[in-house]
């Protein structure tokens, strides 16, 4: 029996060594091949609660936000219609822009609205406005009205008369035209112009009580409004939920052959195409498992749509939402296949999948404006409850960081390849499960500086072998540069380990608040490296869910 022992022992001790192997990322970025331009995609952000907009925290993330990107960022937010006194709730908002008095007049008030679009162009960002929801004075089934959702309640709860289609029209349509005028006369016709609209929120999905033909009369009937108040403002739809490819369709099909519900006449404006793309996480066997697959089958599929007509060709497509899931209040504690939030593993899918749309859209060659992603903060929530925010408590999460990385990734995306790399064709097909993880690279090339983004992420929130990257630097006019490097992971920019490590406070103390939020900036590795680039590729490790960033000048 004893050599059978030492056989198995053997044997176990083989495996454990293979399981915690290092993968060799051969890296090569050539800086002298054009891809195409690093268009700033990922400057586009969005949110439920359009109150918290004005609040601290919310001030402070904007701040943050518009600081990060190099161009103005555009935010879109739900309820910006909706019937209320302005105090936010989970999945909620108000502004009281409507109302009517005893005799059914219109009553338009746009203090609260002013008060969001205000906090937004102060920092020079930009509205992604959403036309919705329904003004209770408006809504054909208007009680009840505002719900009470928390997590954990079913999710249809939400859904009351604010879901609803008007009781008029020609009031609805109206009501577009004095918002859109009323914009032009407080921040002037050129600042609006550079704005879009768009009307409602996944009308094929439970948001909208109504038909399909009674969203598209929706829709023509704001569109004539807005294009009335300034005809040159910029209009589209229908951001449909991720399945929602068909419904689009039908929607593009209405905007160039159907008659319009206002006119008459054959067509609607459309300006922009809007539609959502969600992944799916799950937990297996006690284990958060991600699905970057999902996420980008719902891209393709409303590529393919889109690409079908000539017609539409260089159209500015706009992904309304794009995101690993779609219940962004929805917390880990009611829903623990979120638990993936508050970690390094939002950092690294964020990295992942932002360079597969950059690929696949180069594959469709759409027009792709930007990608929203459907995260804010939360206010006055217990600190780090596992909701899909950029922030908790004013204190900015890892994910963050991820974004601070791609506003420093400028110029021209460069030819990059990775033999760790997992082709988009596998990623659409069956996402990232295989026994190897996925260490991907983006890199791109300005006047006077290169930058080189690396990530080590796999679907399954499992810590692997800490793995080691070589990158090979081609095609720079400089032998000799400087390399600084940037990293997110367990021990770098990240406020989410540093809180736990103190026993998770919630109630921090000042000193506590200083320490999470130094421990939340983007942090560099060392200090900035002289690199002959003729020696050999620049070498590092890189652990499982970690980002790094190299800047070259």
């Amino acid at each position: 029996m004893l050599p059978n022992i030492r056989l198995i022992t053997v044997l176990i001790l083989f495996v454990t060594q293979i399981s915690n192997a290092q993968n060799k990322a051969n890296i090569e970025v050539n800086f002298d091949k054009k891809v195409a331009e690093m268009k700033p995609i990922w400057a586009w952000f969005g949110y439920d609660e359009p109150n918290y907009t004005y609040m601290k925290d919310g001030q402070k993330l904007l701040t943050d936000i518009s600081k990060l990107s190099p161009v103005p960022v555009y935010v879109r937010a739900h309820n910006l219609l909706t019937s209320g006194d302005g105090t936010p709730a989970l999945k909620w908002g108000s502004t009281n822009a409507y109302t009517e008095d005893a005799n059914g007049n219109p009553i338009y008030n746009w203090t609260i609205v002013d008060r969001i679009f205000d906090t937004y162009v102060k920092r020079g960002m930009k509205p992604l406005a959403q036309i919705g929801f329904m003004p209770e004075a408006l809504s054909i089934k208007p009680i009840p009205y505002q719900h009470k959702w928390k997590p954990g309640v079913r999710y249809d709860e939400i859904l009351t008369g604010w879901a609803y289609p008007p009781k008029d029209y020609k009031k609805w349509g109206n009501l577009v035209y004095e918002w859109v005028k009323h914009c032009v006369e407080r921040y002037g016709q050129k600042e609006v112009e550079s704005w879009y609209w768009e009307v409602w929120n996944e009308p094929d999905g439970a948001y909208w009580k109504a038909t399909q033909a009674e969203f598209f009369k929706l829709y023509d009937y704001a569109a004539d409004g807005l294009k009335r108040a300034l005809p040159t403002a910029k209009i589209g739809g229908a951001n449909v939920t991720g399945g929602g490819s068909k419904y689009l369709d039908a929607f593009i099909n209405h905007c160039l052959k159907d008659t319009n519900y206002v006119t008459g006449k054959i067509g609607s404006p459309l300006d922009a195409i809007l539609f959502h793309a969600k992944g799916s996480p799950r937990v297996v066997k006690g284990t958060v498992v991600m699905n970057i697959g999902t996420e980008l089958r719902n891209v393709d599929a409303n590529y393919k749509v889109i690409s079908k007509y000539p017609q539409l060709k260089n159209i500015p497509v706009i992904i309304g939402e794009f995101d690993p899931e779609g219940c962004a209040a929805c917390g880990m504690a009611t829903n623990p296949e979120n638990a993936y939030r508050n970690g390094t593993m939002y950092s690294s899918y964020t990295a992942a999948s932002f360079a597969r749309l950059y690929e696949l859209t180069d594959k469709y060659n759409i027009n792709l404006l930007g990608a929203v992603s459907w995260s804010f903060e939360f206010e006055n929530q217990p600190w780090f409850a596992g909701f899909r925010d950029l922030a908790t408590n004013g204190v900015n999460k890892p994910v963050l960081n991820v974004f601070k990385m791609f506003g420093m990734m400028k110029g021209n995306r460069v030819e990059a390849k990775s033999n760790q790399m997992y082709y988009l064709k596998s990623v659409l097909d069956s996402s990232i499960r295989k026994s190897v993880p996925d260490i991907g690279v983006l890199a791109a090339k300005a006047e006077n500086s290169t930058t080189v983004l690396i990530w080590n992420y796999h679907d399954e929130d499992k810590k692997g072998a800490v793995d080691t990257v070589a990158v090979s630097l081609n095609g720079l006019t400089k032998k000799v540069v400087n390399i600084i490097h940037y990293r997110i992971d367990e021990l770098n920019s990240n406020a989410y380990e540093t809180w736990k490590k103190m026993g998770s406070p919630q109630n921090p103390s000042a000193a506590q608040l200083k320490e999470l939020t130094q421990s939340s900036e983007l942090k560099k590795i060392g200090k900035p490296i002289k690199f002959n680039t003729t020696t050999g590729p620049f070498k590092f490790e890189l652990g499982r869910q970690g980002v790094s960033l190299l800047t070259i000048n």
